[in-house]
């Protein structure tokens, strides 16, 4: 096959993807950038949806709340986050799910971030009017949210969470309280996300987010014990190339090159 060959199936392909995505509105998005930079529309079909996008590993779904969750989590890129949250809708994903996302992001980039996401999605299922209508997911359970939380923490990083809490102990004891009784009582026991969906978008986040490598070892350890593989584990952070860079892409790796090595003692 000829180098040109290659370049027209690549593009193709990723064609083909950005206008599953977009629904439609692909041309928008490579047009944009012909005045400027058409190389770079270029690049992004045939990398970011030719290469990255059309791989196998993960779903379109997962793939695209991945990218939800990793834009909001950065919050520097509203108009991308926007156009993800359309084409969340584009493949299947449900306003309960993308919203469940949006919140699941204030544990790991804070309120503002969640906020600004939910302002994102509010703005593009406005304008989505035929689409279904927005069902809100049901809050955690009632009851005792530390107990709650602890079990939650013993189900989904075992080990691993058990050491965060208890590294905090002698520092922050009430920080430590928070995790369980928020994070994990209040937020990872919503309805709206499963688990391992849950776990694979903090992944991605915490890749994109390129500063919190123990707590990415930690949720990459949570994602294989609930139910989540390794390939899952390595697609969606080869995905983030695309979104937080290549840096980010290869630290992530290295990461869970130690995850998958301390698994495999």
């Amino acid at each position: 096959m000829s180098t040109e060959q290659q370049h027209d199936d690549r593009y193709e392909r990723g064609y083909a993807a950005l206008s599953e995505v977009a629904n439609g509105a692909q041309d928008a998005v490579i047009d944009g950038l012909a005045d400027i930079a058409p190389h770079m529309g270029r690049y992004i079909v045939e990398f970011g949806f030719g290469d990255i996008y059309t791989r196998p590993g993960l779903t379109r779904r997962q793939r695209q709340l991945s990218t939800v969750a990793a834009l909001a989590a950065m919050g520097n890129a509203a108009p991308q986050l926007r156009f993800h949250i359309g084409g969340a809708l584009n493949v299947g994903c449900t306003r309960q799910e993308i919203v469940e996302v949006l919140i699941h992001v204030c544990v790991y980039a804070g309120f503002p971030a969640a906020l600004n996401g939910l302002t994102a999605a509010r703005e593009v299922f406005e304008s989505r009017p035929d689409d279904a209508p927005f069902v809100p997911a049901s809050d955690a359970p009632g009851g005792d949210r530390l107990a709650r939380g602890q079990q939650a923490l013993a189900d989904i990083d075992g080990h691993a969470g058990q050491q965060v809490i208890d590294s905090l102990k002698d520092i922050a004891p009430d920080l430590a309280r928070y995790v369980l009784e928020f994070s994990f009582g209040d937020i990872y026991s919503r309805t709206g996300l499963d688990l391992p969906t849950r776990e694979l978008v903090t992944v991605a986040l915490c890749t994109a987010l390129g500063t919190v490598g123990p707590q990415l070892r930690v949720h990459l350890h949570g994602l294989l014990n609930v139910g989540g593989t390794r390939e899952e584990a390595v697609e969606v952070i080869t995905q983030m190339a695309g979104y937080a860079g290549f840096p980010a892409a290869l630290n992530g790796l290295a990461a869970a090159r130690e995850v998958f090595a301390a698994r495999d003692e």
